[in-house]
């Protein structure tokens, strides 16, 4: 029998990645009827067209979702295998690397980790990506290098770190009616509410410490978003229960918002960072990974 031509692997790879022939083909340094030969070559190596012509789309086939997982991690580790082990020079660095992260971390200290990776490897780019319903999978399924949010259950053999607690507060306009007397949790749940879910949901952990006093409070609007929850203030008489980051970070971007205490009971939240087993001994990322807890620490 013939031994199978590993380069097809790599390409396969570069395919499933960027989904045409034409994106593979630049990826790999090759023109785009080399890759579509490559391409025909990998289809009859495994007996499956592994792309179909949707309209002026490429669409994968269940196959070739089915073997997208084991192929990144096989050309993974032959470039692991294959790279000799030396520091990671930073300052030619070229790395994306994708970061899952919600917006209490990215609002709140974005800004500095960006500035401190332009300037120690500046050929290198930051993706964020924002938080969605697949969750902690991003990680396990190799589509971010880092997740970064609340502490949550994770796979056994994700790696995990703290980088910070933080606290809710309640954050309502500079000149808001609320800050004229004591804050009690009456007065707090008299006051028409934003819910910030992304999900859309009306309730959470504020509805829940409150029914335990007897309370309800009215949720005028559902922000997907922290963020848009500060803006969503606007001159109305709305307040939003939101991390303490956040409020300080609306704070010092002068916004006319003002924080206070919650004066009800709520579990501190604890921020941290996942990462898949098959990174932690890669130099840039251990770098990246250092620098955020240093970004947050600061």
């Amino acid at each position: 029998m013939q031994a199978p031509d590993l380069n097809l692997l790599i390409a396969l790879d570069a395919l499933l990645e960027e989904g045409s022939v034409i994106g593979a083909a630049k990826r790999m340094h090759l023109s785009a009827p080399a890759m579509s030969r490559t391409l025909a070559r990998i289809r009859d190596a495994l007996g499956d067209p592994i792309f179909v012509q949707v309209g002026r789309r490429m669409v994968p086939t269940p196959r070739a979702l089915a073997l997208r997982e084991q192929v990144r991690d096989s050309v993974q580790s032959a470039v692991r295998l294959l790279r000799p082990e030396r520091e990671t020079d930073l300052a030619t660095l070229e790395r994306h690397f994708n970061v899952y992260a919600n917006d209490t971390f990215s609002g709140s200290f974005g800004s500095l980790l960006l500035e401190r990776v332009r300037r120690e490897a500046p050929r290198s780019v930051l993706r964020f990506q924002p938080e969605n319903d697949t969750e902690p999978h991003v990680v396990l399924d190799g589509e971010s290098d880092l997740y970064i949010s609340a502490m949550r259950p994770m796979g056994s053999d994700i790696r995990v770190q703290q980088l910070f607690t933080t606290t809710f507060v309640g954050l309502a306009r500079e000149d808001h009616p609320i800050f004229d007397d004591e804050i009690t949790p009456q007065r707090f749940a008299s006051y028409d509410h934003i819910s910030v879910s992304r999900r859309g949901r009306i309730a959470g952990p504020i509805d829940v410490a409150l029914a335990a006093l007897g309370l309800r409070r009215t949720v005028s609007l559902v922000v997907p978003s922290f963020h848009s929850g500060v803006f969503a203030l606007g001159l109305s008489d709305l307040i939003v229960g939101l991390p303490e980051h956040v409020a300080v970070t609306a704070q010092r971007l002068g916004m006319q918002v003002r924080s206070f205490e919650i004066p009800i009971p709520l579990e501190t939240i604890v921020v941290i960072q996942a990462w898949h087993p098959r990174l932690h001994n890669d130099p840039a990322h251990q770098w990246l990974r250092h620098l955020i807890r240093e970004v947050c620490r600061s």
